[in-house]
């Protein structure tokens, strides 16, 4: 796998993702968001985000992204995230 490729993939999809309001990633709990994308090299990725709780029931949401190539990589995938505040605010950046 191409890191740096799959982290600029990763990076910009997961950039859709922060222009969401909370109230409709909240909307997202549980509910894995699966997709496959191509890289300019010819590689596709797969890549997950998923919603969580940062800490407690309508607290922050911890956004995370993961990228792999269906390779090993699958189990030990390439991650990254972001945590959004109720107040539309990120945290700790």
């Amino acid at each position: 796998m191409n890191n740096a490729e799959a982290a600029t993939l990763l990076k910009d999809h997961l950039a859709r993702y922060r222009l969401r309001p909370y109230s409709d990633l909240v909307t997202l709990l549980g509910k894995p968001q699966v997709a496959e994308l191509r890289g300019a090299s010819g590689v596709t990725y797969q890549l997950e985000v998923e919603v969580h709780w940062d800490a407690r029931p309508g607290g922050a949401l911890r956004v995370l992204g993961s990228i792999n190539d269906g390779g090993w990589r699958a189990f030990k995938p390439l991650c990254d995230d972001f945590i959004l505040g109720p107040d539309g605010r990120f945290v700790g950046e």
